[in-house]
């Protein structure tokens, strides 16, 4: 079902994440929180370009021919239908993010688990959005959509690697400051990553069995990657002392993921 292109499509995020997790062998301690402040606003930028160029957008294109004026529908919807999505994922969820000091998800569950557990599982549901986007574009491209081509599907591809390069490290040496050896904090940033082809692979089964609601599923994946961006990225990249840097990183993640989205 599968050809070499789009196994090759849906790794390449996975890759990412485990070279950004390598890193912890060439750091001695941790990354500085300038370092990592530039990483969550890089990320957050690519997704946002991301959710606009290559989910929205072709889903309102997808849809102009059954909703005709009405395009926005399904792209309305699903979008917010993606954010209750991984809001619920997050309410139900323990976990704790790589910059904060109290855990999140169910109450009784937090005070159970080891902080390194629940670091893994913060950014083990960050990937999942993001393997759904990259599957449903695949998804688009293996219905032989005339909108989402093999070259979209691969440029959103490489920009979910290039994003998952500084986020493997993000999570790789708060684990390694939480307890772990360097071999099994790299262990856990990558399998982290995992869930991603994971994601990709279930979305396109399932897209392949209902392809008039690949609309949706576009929608769906950018709602569910947006939630990512504003619940834990942009306030990661602006925690702690002021500084611009969060917001000159997202720009520039922002504009490398519309070049990768419109010129590939």
């Amino acid at each position: 079902m599968f050809d070499k292109s789009v196994l090759i499509g849906i790794f390449l995020p996975f890759l990412g994440t485990t070279l950004g997790s390598a890193t912890i062998f060439l750091f001695k301690d941790k990354i500085s929180d300038k370092v990592q402040k530039a990483f969550m606003g890089f990320a957050s930028g690519v997704m946002i370009a991301a959710s606009v160029w290559s989910l929205l957008i072709p889903s309102m294109e997808m849809a102009s021919k059954t909703y005709q004026k009405f395009t926005w529908i399904p792209a309305a919807i699903g979008f917010l239908l993606g954010v209750l999505f991984l809001l619920l994922l997050d309410t139900i969820t323990p976990h704790l993010h790589a910059l904060a000091e109290k855990p999140e998800g169910l109450s009784k569950h937090t005070s159970k688990l080891p902080k390194s557990i629940m670091l893994f599982l913060a950014v083990t549901l960050h990937n999942i959005p993001e393997g759904m986007a990259v599957g449903v574009t695949f998804a688009g491209f293996l219905a032989e959509s005339e909108i989402l081509t093999l070259a979209g599907a691969m440029s959103l591809a490489i920009g979910i690697a290039l994003q998952n390069f500084p986020e493997g490290a993000v999570v790789s040496l708060p684990l390694k400051s939480s307890g772990l050896s360097k071999g099994k904090s790299f262990l856990l940033g990558t399998i982290s990553g995992i869930v991603e082809p994971i994601a990709s692979i279930i979305t396109i089964l399932l897209a392949s069995f209902v392809e008039p609601f690949l609309p949706w599923f576009l929608s769906f994946a950018a709602g569910a990657m947006m939630y990512v961006v504003v619940e834990e990225l942009i306030p990661d990249s602006q925690k702690g002392t002021h500084s611009n840097i969060g917001t000159i990183s997202c720009s520039l993640g922002f504009v490398i993921m519309m070049i990768l989205d419109t010129a590939l």
